[in-house]
Order: structure tokens, then C-alpha cells, then sequence
């Protein structure tokens, strides 16, 4: 994937519940750089507390782990020989019960700008930066560490406020993002943020920022249940490839366990597609006409119950 994410990971609790075990993965092309790193992960199992999923677990709250040398990550060797410098986990509950663990990984080109960003906010605070992972857009993360949004306000505070995630294109243009005139020299272009609902009394909004020259994914995709909950429909999104790609989706519903979309509602579990080539969906048809191959779709749920499936194409 030649983007600002470069290997995606889910994993799943055991029947026991006693520990993760690797369900699937998205690393680049076959035979490339990113396969040996895939066969260290799918080898592994985590405790509970233990390495980077094991640890979102536990905590019940997204990490950013910047450094995967020297630090409790497991796979540093071969995380070191594919390039990847930098985890994000994510875990998904449905209440207690935790569904699965998200992890996407970035690192490599030293040209990178971008941005993947953890916003917290507890009780009647504001939101504000946890941490992220900025490539080298030090400036960038800079200002951000000295911002805050209230409800509302700016990209992470309008999806806090509406609690439904949110997809932004112009990001240098449009007032609704606050930190415009940082992020217009580093080429930002647009932004896609989800709110994650695991703890009562704790906010979180993840942001992925995407530059010109190293987009986090080629499009982004954002699918709503309607009013009675027996359809999902096209929403929004923003595509590199082919930016009139909604028209692909002009009077489609997904049905629940119907194509990516659906499977991901029906289970509530996330789900990677490894070769969208012979995908019959409108997704995959979609894909396919862009000349994108891949892509993750995860679920946006609240108190136990799926409100949308946002998605990222490689």
C-alpha cells in the first residue's frame, strides 16, 4: 500500500476468551516487503495486557504506540525489516464484551506528512489530543498539541457532538477545519474522523489526515442505517482515483450481511478484503473501476448497536 497506513491488523478474542489470535490483515502486494512481517503476526497470540492489541484491550481505550523498537510490542524485529515505525490499536466493544482489536501500522518513506490522531474528552471537558502519529509534519503536530475543540467545533468536534463519524474534503478551505492555515503548506486534503464509544464518560474521536503525496487510503467511505434500521446507505466519502465515485452508489441499499458493508453490520466485527478483483458488491464494482484492490471496513457502534460502517481503500 503506498500510503500513510501500511499494514492493517484484526484480531479477535479465542473461543475462551483467554487471549487474541489473528483473524486477518491487509500488507501490501504479495511478495513485497510487508509479508514477513504478516507471517510473524499470524503466528501470534496476545494475553491479556500483553504486546500492542493485548494492551488496548485492557486499557479499553485506543493507543498510539510510536515507538515499536523499545517498547512492549512483540514483533520488533520484523517490524523493523518492513519499515513500520508506528501501531495504532483500536479496540471495539459491544459493552463489556469486547468484539475485536483494530491495529494499522505506518512508517517508511521519510517524506511522509499526514496525520492519525487520538481526542479524548471526560465528562464536560473539552476534546483533546491524546497523541498521534504525524510522519514528519512536526510542525503540524505541534500546533495540535496546543488545540482544543469544544462541541461542535472543528472536524473531532463535530463528530463528538453528532457522534457519527465524518468525512472532509479541502481541508485547507473550509472553516469547519480549525487548523487550516497549519495544514494547508503540508498539501492536507482531507480528513475522515470516527467516534469510538467504549467507556462511559470518556470520548474519543480518532482523526486520519491526508496529504497530497501520501494519502492515509486512496477513498474513504461512510455508510448509514436508515430510520428503521433495515437499510444502509451511501453517506459520504472522498476518493483519489475517481472523485465521482458516489454516482456508483446513486439509489443502492445495502441489506445487513450483504457484501462488506453488510457483513460488517449483520456481525459487527471489522473486515479486510484482501483482492476486491472479483467482489461482486457495489463496493467491489466500485473499487475496481478506480483501480483500487483492497480495503478495511469497520464498525461505528454505539451502546452495543451498529449506527454506521466507515471504509478505507487501498
Amino acid at each position: 500500500m503506498k500510503t500513510f497506513v501500511r499494514a492493517c491488523e484484526i484480531w479477535v478474542p479465542s473461543k475462551y476468551r483467554t487471549e487474541l489470535e489473528f483473524h486477518s490483515g491487509l500488507y501490501g502486494e504479495p511478495g513485497g516487503p510487508l509479508q514477513q512481517f504478516r507471517a510473524a503476526s499470524e503466528r501470534m497470540c496476545f494475553g491479556y495486557d500483553e504486546g500492542l492489541p493485548g494492551r488496548a484491550w485492557a486499557a479499553r481505550a485506543p493507543i498510539v504506540l510510536k515507538d515499536l523498537q523499545h517498547s512492549y510490542f512483540k514483533r520488533a524485529a520484523a517490524a523493523q525489516a518492513a519499515g513500520l515505525t508506528c501501531g495504532i490499536a483500536m479496540p471495539i466493544f459491544a459493552g463489556d464484551y469486547l468484539l475485536s482489536v483494530v491495529v494499522l501500522y505506518c512508517g517508511g518513506a521519510d517524506e511522509q506528512f499526514g496525520a492519525i490522531e487520538l481526542w479524548r474528552a471526560q465528562a464536560s471537558q473539552d476534546l483533546t489530543l491524546i497523541d498521534g502519529y504525524y510522519g514528519n509534519a512536526t510542525e503540524f503536530e505541534a500546533a495540535s498539541r496546543g488545540t482544543t475543540f469544544k462541541p461542535g467545533e472543528g472536524l473531532p468536534g463535530q463528530v463528538w457532538h453528532r457522534n457519527m463519524p465524518e468525512v472532509v474534503t479541502e481541508l485547507w478551505y473550509t472553516g469547519r477545519f480549525v487548523r487550516h492555515r497549519d495544514g494547508a503548506p503540508l498539501g492536507l486534503s482531507k480528513g475522515l474522523a470516527i467516534p469510538l464509544h467504549i467507556e462511559p464518560g470518556h470520548s474519543y474521536v480518532m482523526t486520519f489526515l491526508s496529504a497530497l503525496g501520501s494519502p492515509v487510503a486512496r477513498r474513504f467511505e461512510i455508510w448509514d442505517l436508515d430510520a428503521q434500521r433495515e437499510h444502509m446507505s451511501f453517506r459520504a466519502g472522498e476518493c483519489d482515483l475517481n472523485h465521482a465515485f458516489p454516482q456508483d452508489y446513486a439509489n443502492i441499499t445495502v441489506d445487513r450481511g450483504a457484501g462488506p458493508i453488510g457483513r460488517v453490520w449483520a456481525s459487527g466485527l471489522p473486515e479486510v478484503r484482501e483482492d476486491l478483483s472479483g467482489d461482486s458488491s457495489p463496493n467491489g464494482r466500485s473499487a475496481r473501476k478506480a483501480g483500487l484492490s483492497s480495503m478495511l471496513a469497520l464498525p461505528v457502534l454505539e451502546l452495543g448497536r451498529i449506527r454506521a460502517v466507515v471504509a478505507l481503500y487501498f
